[in-house]
Order: C-alpha cells, then sequence, then structure tokens
C-alpha cells in the first residue's frame, strides 16, 4: 500500500501550555530538515495535537520512517490513511479496504481503537470503536477480538479528516533541536563526545562544536575522522558549524614547560578557555563534553574540578554517570561507533602523560600554567585567528 500521509505523535510538547505552538513549528522545521534529502516532495503541517508529512511523487514510505526516527520531539511515526468524512458506511468501506490490502491473512486477533478531536462527529469514541469492530467481524469473520494483547490495534483518528493505521515506529522523543539554545561541543575522535552530542540535542539544544587538532603528530585522516562524526551526528542535530583549532603549538609549550604529570589537566584547562571563547562568538549557553566520573585521569572529580574553575560558562557532561559500556551502546544506536574506533590518533592522545596525576590541586596547576606566561597569550591568539569553521550537514 502507498501511504500518502505519516502521522507523526509527539508527547512532551503537548505540555507546554501557551508556549506550545513554537515547539511545534520547531519540530516541523526539523521534519522539514531529516526529509530534505529523502526522494519525493512533502508538506508537513501540525493539527490538533498531531503533526502530518503529506507526500507526493515516487518515495518509499521505509525511507520517509527511517528520516523521521532521527527527528527529537517524535514518539512515534505512523503511515496512515486519510480520508474524508463522508459517513460512517463510507469509513467503514476505506478501513475494510485497508485491512484486505495490509492484513491478506486474515487469522488474526484486533482491536479497534478511536480518538475523536472533532467533538462535532456524531459519534463518540467508543462508540465509533464499538461499531468499526462490528463491521470488521462481519466483513472477515475468521478475525477475532482481543482488547487486551491483539495482533493488531486499528487506531482511527478523526478531525477534520480522518485517519486510520495500524503500524507506529516508536520515535526518539525528547524536544526539537533549536528549542532550548544551544551548546559548544568539545567534540574529539572518540566515542564519548558525540554521544554526548546526541544526548544534549536531544533535549532541544542546537549543537556547535570545537576540535582541536594537533599536526603533525595528528593526521589529516584523524581530522577527517572528526568531520565524519560530526556528519553522523547532523541526521540528528541538524547543521553543525565545527571549528577546527590548530592545538599543536600550545600542547608543545605545555609539554616543554610543565610538570609531565599535569600535561593532560592543563591541555584540558586550556581547551576549554579556546572552546569557551568560540562558544561566546556563537552566542551558545554552556560547553558540552563526553566526560564520565572515573573513567581516566583526567575524568576524577579532583580533575573535573580543576578543569572547571578556568570556565565561566555552565559544562553539560550528560554522560557523567554512564560506565564506558552504556556509551559504546549509546554510540552503536546512533552509527558513531565504527567511526569512532577508527585507529587516527587525536591530540589528547599524542601528548598523554605516562603517570598522570589523579587528583590535581587548582593551586598547583595555576603554579605550574604561570610558566606559559611568556608565550600563552600570543599562542591562545594565534589558535583563534587561525581556526578554521567548517558547516557539516547530514
Amino acid at each position: 500500500m502507498m501511504y500518502k500521509v505519516f502521522l507523526v505523535k509527539y508527547a512532551e510538547i503537548a505540555i507546554k501550555g501557551k508556549n506550545r505552538f513554537l515547539f511545534e513549528d520547531a519540530l516541523v522545521r526539523q521534519i522539514g530538515y531529516a526529509l530534505q534529502n529523502v526522494e519525493g516532495s512533502f508538506f508537513v503541517h501540525r493539527m490538533q495535537g498531531r503533526i502530518f508529512v503529506e507526500a507526493e511523487g515516487n518515495y518509499d514510505a521505509q525511507e520517509v520512517v527511517e528520516a523521521l526516527t532521527h527527528v527529537f520531539g517524535i514518539t512515534g511515526i505512523c503511515p496512515a490513511v486519510t480520508v474524508d468524512d463522508e459517513g460512517f458506511e463510507a469509513l467503514t468501506r476505506h478501513i475494510l479496504d485497508y485491512l484486505d490490502q495490509v492484513y491478506p491473512d486474515k487469522n488474526l486477533t484486533f482491536k479497534v481503537k478511536s480518538r475523536r478531536a472533532n467533538k462535532q462527529y456524531p459519534m463518540e469514541s467508543m462508540e465509533l470503536s464499538a461499531a468499526l469492530g462490528e463491521k470488521i467481524l462481519e466483513a472477515y469473520p475468521q478475525m477475532k477480538v482481543d482488547v487486551h494483547h491483539p495482533q493488531v490495534t486499528l487506531n482511527v483518528e478523526v478531525r477534520e479528516k480522518i485517519s486510520f493505521y495500524s503500524d507506529e515506529t516508536v520515535g526518539p522523543g525528547g524536544m526539537p533541536v533549536g528549542t532550548n539554545g544551544s551548546g559548544m561541543l568539545l567534540l574529539s575522535g572518540g566515542i564519548d563526545s558525540p554521544v554526548a552530542g546526541y544526548m544534549i540535542a536531544k533535549r532541544g539544544v542546537g549543537i556547535k562544536a570545537t576540535y582541536f587538532h594537533a599536526p603533525p603528530y595528528t593526521s589529516e585522516r584523524a581530522k577527517q575522522k572528526v568531520l565524519d562524526l560530526a556528519k553522523q551526528m547532523a541526521v540528528y542535530t541538524g547543521p553543525i558549524d565545527l571549528r577546527i583549532v590548530n592545538f599543536t603549538d600550545i600542547q608543545l609549550a605545555i609539554y616543554e614547560k610543565c610538570p609531565h604529570a599535569e600535561l593532560t589537566i592543563i591541555m584540558r584547562r586550556y581547551m576549554m578557555r579556546l572552546a569557551e571563547h568560540f562558544a561566546e562568538e556563537e552566542g551558545c549557553l554552556g560547553l558540552i563534553t563526553g566526560e564520565s566520573i572515573g573513567q581516566v585521569a583526567s575524568q576524577t572529580m579532583q580533575s573535573l574540578a580543576a578543569t572547571n574553575e578556568v570556565c565561566r560558562m555552565p559544562v553539560y557532561r550528560p554522560l557523567i554517570g554512564f560506565d564506558k559500556q552504556e556509551i559504546v551502546e549509546l554510540s552503536q544506536k546512533i552509527g558513531t561507533y565504527e567511526t569512532s574506533i577508527l585507529p587516527y590518533e587525536d591530540c589528547c592522545t599524542i601528548f598523554v602523560a605516562k603517570h598522570p596525576v589523579t587528583k590535581p590541586n587548582p593551586a598547583v596547576i595555576r603554579r605550574s600554567e604561570e610558566k606559559l606566561s611568556d608565550v600563552i597569550d600570543g599562542l591562545m591568539e594565534e589558535a583563534i585567528s587561525t581556526a578554521e569553521t567548517v558547516h557539516v550537514t547530514a
């Protein structure tokens, strides 16, 4: 069956009161973005607690559903049939025809679940469900009613027109991207940071990103790996402006002038300073990292406190309580895992200390950073002025 309409459900948006239309409009925009690379012509509009995607031309219904599963804010995607309200008998004919096409084997259990959003419709929801169920049993006596565990649930939704469907694909939930401001993600080539970006975007936050490149110690393949990760994230987040920062000279200065046990913490503090500079330029409301407590030396509670000290903005760490396996499973779910494990080193792993401090004292770290005072301002200015911005789309 060629479905002409896809009924889109949402959940959290429904409780937004007077601002609800802003969230609905944002969701409509995100759906349009998700469908731009899908063959066909699509008209997206909202009506009485649902969003409808009307399709024209040549298109693949499964491709449409797949694209919509990447849109935050959606809880259900239902390929549906929509008909004009021409009376109960006409509706019955349409539904019987639908069941005949979709379920050629009628040896199954079913129930009818109606929702009357149009209160002018002459039959109440339960009355309509019972009447349609009776007509289905008359036409297909081999079908049996099971209101508790049916094999098929026929959903009927009455608005200006009447839509019915029996298949629903679960959406990702969350809030439409862009409804909660934007944040600056510190994106590396590892497993964690793309997942962190996904988690924050799911709460409606638009994603910008900063990547720290260290040529010649990191290769162009490492840079391309991060661009690929950003592209994979953009399927969910929408377009990402990625700042690529040449961090080599800053890292070398830290390596030459500071205690090696403190390399990672000091390097991380300067990354946060630079990321915050770009975040302020972009109007972001916070920084986002993929850190998880205790995962590595730079992610102990003491290390995170020492890193936070240099930031004026809030730092959001959505993976803070996750263990590694949970993060890996999420990265596999969103499609970034295979790219993340490609063996191209990033700048963090190249300049790692053999015996890193795990409980850094911020006062000691500040004294160590004073050894950089004669060079660091110029190096920071150069890193900022030479940063490259890449607009990444899915």
